[in-house]
């Protein structure tokens, strides 16, 4: 081990914390870039229709992957607390469990989707064009369904096997296909929507493969895939404690959904392309929010199974203040940069590039919040209290933002679904602090 190595057992000031955890930030917000750059090609090489039906079917795929930050997530928690319990095989045969479950989930998923992505795609109100496209563009990428929940669960567990930075040379590596292929494919070859699908399988297809060779082999990691028995007590647990990741995932792509029903209905398809641009570009903001506290969680939950709660309270302070600095930077960037992220997507058409920099100047607001809810929610998961994390979660992206966007419109009309993600970020925050500060005593943080 290298003297200037981190490890979780670590005391953690502000320069080790954010030394541990940039790789990770890095891993994610790279994550989002590469799929940012997929929607900019459907965009500009494609046409407005067949991005419309990327952003129409995406909620639906991110319900799928989110199964594997339910169980990288909280699988990575059980394992941290076992390692600062100091048993080291058990917690390999636990990390080898979660990632054979994955595995099998996926298989399970991608068949399951493949069958029924058109009657669901019908049920969301995607009909003629919209709908044809979806359906191919859908069904490619659940073919790679398997790699893409892996590639999510391993994002986690890299952190929690103190690699983080492996972690992040993988996703770039990912990245890097995914862009290369969608500039041959769609620009160069034009196979239009196909092309771009393609391109981002095979991208999840590296980032899925490339760990499970890296964990099944002999490595300078602390966890390795050994053969296991199927614990099903631990497993629960594991799904326990990610199910705030899975319930949030899933809740942002329902919700994203009915954005989509009534932005049909306040702005037509326009107004689907404008949020999918704003969702493609606070997959960027927000990924920062979200690497911190994927980064942060195995530091947690190793000190919490050690006890050392005084290193817990030191953690929640620290990431309470870096949470704040990072939201007033990303607003204030969020403000800046609304129209040039629009011109990026939609220079083609001036009334849809005036109303996506409009609604991102609004949407903006929410980033002063939604880090704080974000990590309150990765804080519990780390304290193996799935049941709280998974109840900010719901809360913040289910009840709060579909009550917003069913109500706001009613008054404010098109403002109003813009302005109801800032107001339910609002109540997440509120809802986060009630939480923290009542289990307090509890937890000793």
């Amino acid at each position: 081990m290298k003297k200037n190595s981190i490890q979780l057992s670590d005391h953690f000031n502000f320069g080790r914390l954010i030394r541990f955890t940039f790789p990770s930030i890095l891993m994610l917000v790279f994550t989002s870039v590469y799929s940012v750059v997929d929607g900019f090609f459907v965009s500009n090489f494609v046409g407005k229709t067949p991005f419309a039906a990327v952003n129409f079917i995406m909620p639906l795929l991110m319900i799928f992957g989110c199964v594997g930050f339910m169980f990288g997530t909280g699988g990575g928690a059980l394992i941290a607390k076992t390692m600062g319990e100091g048993d080291r095989k058990k917690a390999n045969e636990l990390f080898s469990l979660i990632v054979y479950a994955a595995t099998v989930c996926g298989i399970f998923i991608a068949v399951f989707g493949f069958i029924f992505i058109r009657p669901i795609a019908m049920l969301m109100g995607a009909a003629g064009e919209l709908l044809d496209n979806s359906v191919i563009y859908g069904r490619f990428l659940l073919a790679a369904i398997p790699f893409y929940i892996l590639q999510y669960e391993f994002q986690c567990l890299f952190a929690t096997a103190e690699k983080p930075k492996l972690g992040l040379y993988i996703t770039i590596a990912a990245g890097v296909a995914n862009m290369v292929l969608d500039a041959l494919f769609v620009a160069v070859f034009q196979w239009g929507l196909i092309g771009a699908a393609a391109a981002t399988a095979i991208s999840q297809f590296v980032g899925g493969v490339v760990p499970l060779i890296y964990f099944g082999r002999k490595n300078s990691s602390y966890l390795r895939l050994v053969k296991c028995k199927i614990d099903v007590p631990a497993l629960l647990k594991a799904c326990a404690n990610g199910s705030s990741e899975l319930m949030s995932n899933i809740s942002m792509s329902l919700v994203g959904m009915l954005f989509n029903i009534q932005l049909i209905k306040y702005a037509g398809e326009n107004g689907i392309a404008a949020y999918g641009v704003l969702m493609y570009v606070s997959m960027i903001f927000q990924a920062i929010f979200i690497g911190y506290s994927v980064g942060g969680a195995p530091i947690i939950g190793y000190h919490y199974g050690a006890q050392n709660y005084e290193e817990l309270k030191n953690l929640r302070r620290k990431s309470t203040i870096l949470i704040g600095i990072f939201s007033i930077v990303m607003f204030t960037a969020g403000q800046i940069l609304a129209r040039p992220f629009a011109l990026i997507f939609v220079s083609y058409d001036v009334e849809l590039l005036e109303m996506t920099a409009y609604a991102f100047r609004i949407f903006s607001f929410s980033f002063l919040m939604s880090g704080f809810a974000i990590f309150g929610s990765s804080f519990f998961t780390a304290l193996n209290d799935g049941l709280t994390s998974a109840l900010i979660s719901f809360f913040r992206t289910l009840v709060f933002q579909c009550t917003a966007v069913l109500t706001f419109p009613l008054i404010w009309g098109l403002d109003g679904i813009w302005w109801s993600v800032v107001a339910a970020e609002v109540m997440a925050v509120i809802l986060t602090l009630l939480f923290l500060l009542g289990k307090r005593k509890k937890y000793h943080y």
